[in-house]
């Protein structure tokens, strides 16, 4: 294998605009937790296979692990760090605490990526949707029914907030 001299890129990660140098094929995931010191971004299998790496791009759940950087060009990504805060935490953060859907907490952060991407795209997703967008997560401590419980909760609770809205 040839390895390709470093680059620079321009990446904007949770609104904010980064300058990195690295090999194109350097995976989005190395970037983003030891550049940028996003430790919320997990390492689990290197292969995409377990999810743990999930970060939205554009919006979709999207596993950084074996996603190249090169293949970013312009996409906006958005990490866990950026879904919400500890102040102001984002309805599927609220839900998963509410729920206590993580034992571990190896995975989950992976996996509200991919359900706040979900609800983003179809806010009212019924459950073979759900479970389709998380079908890629891995979860060895089993809180799967907790899982989906939160992803409901926060479901109800965006379409409570859009209801009284208008």
């Amino acid at each position: 294998m040839t390895l390709s001299s470093p680059q620079e890129f321009e990446l904007t990660v949770n609104g904010t605009r980064h300058r990195v140098r690295a090999e194109p094929s350097t995976p989005l995931l190395y970037i983003l937790r030891q550049d940028l010191q996003l430790k919320g971004v997990r390492f689990g299998c290197g292969a995409g296979h377990c999810g743990s790496c999930t970060v939205q791009i554009d919006g979709r759940a999207v596993q950084s692990c074996d996603l190249p950087l090169e293949a970013l060009g312009s996409s906006v990504v958005t990490t866990i760090e950026g879904l919400g805060t500890a102040a102001t935490p984002h309805p599927v953060q609220q839900a998963f605490v509410d729920e206590q859907a993580a034992q571990c907490g190896y995975c989950i952060n992976g996996i509200m990526m991919s359900v706040a991407a979900l609800i983003e795209h179809n806010p009212a997703p019924d459950d073979a949707e759900l479970l389709r967008a998380l079908d890629r997560h891995l979860c060895r401590c089993g809180t799967h029914v907790r899982i989906l419980r939160a992803a409901r909760r926060a479901i109800a609770a965006l379409a409570a907030a859009r209801e009284s809205a208008r």
